[in-house]
C-alpha cells in the first residue's frame, strides 16, 4: 500500500471517529499535515495542537473506524471510484477553503472539479413550466457565452434534474452532488440521467456506501454544492426550501448568488423574490446578464496581453509574483479562480490582492474581476 492509499483510508476513518465533526477533522489534518499522522502520531497532538482536548485524542484510538475505512476503500477500488483526500490535487480547491469542507470526497466521472468556471443551479422540487424554460434557455445561451462552464446540482426532482439534463443537452459537463453513497441512485427514476452524466461530468459525494438518503444528509450536501462553485443560481423556490439554504451557504462562503424573479402571486417565485429583495441574491434575467456580472466575458485589450512592465521600485513577494504571472497568462480572473490557479488559501489571497492593489499593480473591475495594470 502506497502513501496515497494510506492517506485515503485514514481520511475515511477520521470521518467515522465519534465526536469529531467536519471542522474538527479539518483542524486535525491542518495541524498534523495529513490524516495518517492524526492517527499514528496522536500522542503528539497535545504538543502540536494544544487546543485539542484529551477526549478527542482518546477517541482516535478507534481500530473499528480504520477497519470500516479499509472496507470502503475496497468498495471504491472495485467500482473505479476516485477517493479525494483533503490535500489531493483533484479535490475541489474552492471547497477546500470552506471551514466545514469534508476531508474526503468520492467521485465517479471524468470532469475537472477545478474547472475555471463552475456554477450551481438549484431550485424547487416542484418546478413549473416557467422554471424549466429558464433552465433550458439559460444553459443554451450560457453554452455560447461560456462553453467551458461546469454545471453542478443535486440530482433531485424539479430544477436539479432539469439543470443536469439541459446541461447534457447542450454538451456541458455536469456534476450531481449526492446525499448518500455511490452504491445507489436516489431518486431511482433519475438513474439514466446519472449514468449519462458519468460520460460528461460525474457524481460526487462525501458519504460512504450504505448511507441512506436521510433528510439531514441533503442539508449537509448543500454546503458542497455551494462551496465548490463560483456562483449559485436559484431558479425557482418557495418561501422555504433547500435551495434557499444553498443560497445562504453561498453567501457565507463569499460566493456570488443570483436569482430569477417571478410574479408575486406565484408560490415558487416567492423565495427568489425575497432573496432579491433582501439583497442576498442579484436579480438575473439572462445568461448574458450573468456572464457580465461575473466578468467572464471581458475582452482582453492589447495592453493586458503584453507583459506588464513595472517600476523597479515596486518589490513583490514570491506569492505576489505568482499572482501576477497567472494574470499575465490567463487574463482577468476572480478571486476564486486565482485561489485555484495559485493554490493559495482564500483569506491569504484576499490580503495579497489588497497589497497588489495598493501597490498599483492590479485593479478590481465590475463583477469582482482582477486586472493587471501597466
Amino acid at each position: 500500500m502506497n502513501s496515497s492509499e494510506e492517506e485515503q483510508i485514514y481520511s475515511i476513518a477520521l470521518t467515522m471517529v465519534p465526536g469529531i465533526g467536519h471542522i474538527g477533522a479539518k483542524h486535525l489534518i491542518d495541524g498534523m499535515n495529513n490524516a495518517v499522522d492524526v492517527f499514528r502520531l496522536r500522542k503528539e497532538i497535545p504538543e502540536r495542537i494544544p487546543e485539542v482536548s484529551q477526549r478527542v485524542i482518546e477517541a482516535l484510538d478507534c481500530p473499528q473506524a480504520v477497519l470500516r475505512a479499509e472496507q470502503e476503500y475496497e468498495f471504491i477500488r472495485k467500482n473505479r471510484i476516485s477517493c479525494l483526500s483533503f490535500h489531493d490535487e483533484a479535490y475541489p480547491s474552492r471547497l477546500r477553503e470552506c471551514e466545514d469542507a469534508p476531508i474526503v470526497l468520492f467521485f465517479k466521472g471524468n470532469t475537472d472539479l477545478n474547472s475555471l468556471h463552475i456554477i450551481n443551479m438549484v431550485g424547487t422540487r416542484n418546478a413549473t413550466d416557467y422554471g424549466t424554460r429558464i433552465c433550458a434557455s439559460f444553459l443554451r445561451d450560457l453554452k455560447t457565452l461560456c462553453p467551458d462552464v461546469l454545471v453542478v446540482s443535486g440530482l433531485a426532482y424539479g430544477i436539479d434534474i432539469h439543470a443536469h439534463r439541459e446541461a447534457l443537452a447542450n454538451e456541458l459537463p455536469t456534476v450531481g452532488v449526492l446525499a448518500h453513497g455511490l452504491d445507489r441512485i436516489y431518486p431511482h427514476v433519475h438513474r439514466k440521467t446519472a449514468v449519462d452524466m458519468l460520460e460528461k461530468g460525474g457524481l460526487l459525494t462525501e458519504f460512504l456506501s450504505g448511507t441512506n438518503p436521510d433528510r439531514h444528509n441533503f442539508i449537509s450536501r448543500n454546503r458542497i454544492v455551494a462551496g465548490m462553485c463560483d456562483a449559485t443560481i436559484v431558479i425557482e423556490s418557495a418561501e422555504k426550501g433547500g435551495s434557499l439554504i444553498t443560497a445562504e451557504l453561498a453567501e457565507g462562503y463569499h460566493r456570488d448568488c443570483f436569482a430569477f424573479p417571478g410574479r408575486m402571486s406565484d408560490e415558487y417565485s416567492k423565495g427568489c423574490n425575497r432573496l432579491i429583495r433582501d439583497n442576498k441574491a442579484s436579480l438575473l434575467l439572462s445568461a448574458e446578464d450573468f456572464v457580465q456580472a461575473m466578468g467572464w466575458n471581458i475582452p482582453m485589450t492589447l495592453s493586458e496581453k503584453v507583459s506588464v512592465q513595472r517600476s523597479l521600485f515596486i518589490e513583490l513577494s514570491e506569492e505576489e509574483q505568482k499572482i501576477v504571472a497567472i494574470l499575465e497568462k490567463l487574463g482577468n480572473l476572480q478571486i476564486n479562480s486565482l485561489v485555484v490557479e495559485a493554490d493559495i488559501p482564500v483569506n491569504k489571497m484576499t490580503a495579497l490582492l489588497f497589497e497588489l492593489e495598493m501597490k498599483g499593480v492590479i485593479r478590481v473591475l465590475a463583477g469582482g474581476m482582477y486586472q493587471l495594470l501597466n
